[in-house]
């Protein structure tokens, strides 16, 4: 059982960063939505889960499940939560401003980026151009 909770732990996390490296930001909300599941079971089996143990000690209980593993994953839940809706407000908001879903904000048919004649200059690539202002 260990290796099939470890084997799911590493696939999740494998799928969240590759999501997350690639260069639109839906598949990017998505790699970290896998990222935060893999933390979520990574630490809900940290915790030796026993079966039918109560998560609170006292006097007359042997045996008792540990309540901080599960304490640490809805926190983790909520957290996460927060993290996606403000991932997806950010995405929606970078989308309606610039026109396309990239990461870095440039369109795919576009591979030459043409800077203005003040950038140009500005990095030592010429001359700035002179502008007169009417006759």
């Amino acid at each position: 059982m260990e290796f099939l909770v470890a084997t799911a732990v590493g696939v999740l996390s494998a799928a969240g960063i590759y999501l997350v490296l690639r260069g639109r930001t839906f598949p990017v909300v998505l790699g970290l939505a896998f990222m935060s599941y893999a933390i979520n079971v990574f630490l809900f089996a940290s915790g030796r889960l026993v079966i039918n143990q109560p998560p609170i000690w006292g006097k007359d209980v042997a045996a008792y499940t540990d309540p901080l593993p599960q304490a640490l994953v809805l926190t983790a839940i909520v957290i996460a939560f927060g993290m996606t809706a403000l991932v997806v407000v950010l995405a929606l908001r970078a989308y309606l401003e610039t026109g396309t879903d990239q990461v870095d904000g440039l369109s795919e048919t576009s591979g030459v980026v043409t800077l203005p004649p003040e950038e140009t200059s500005a990095l030592g690539r010429g001359p700035a151009p002179s502008r007169e202002v009417g006759p």
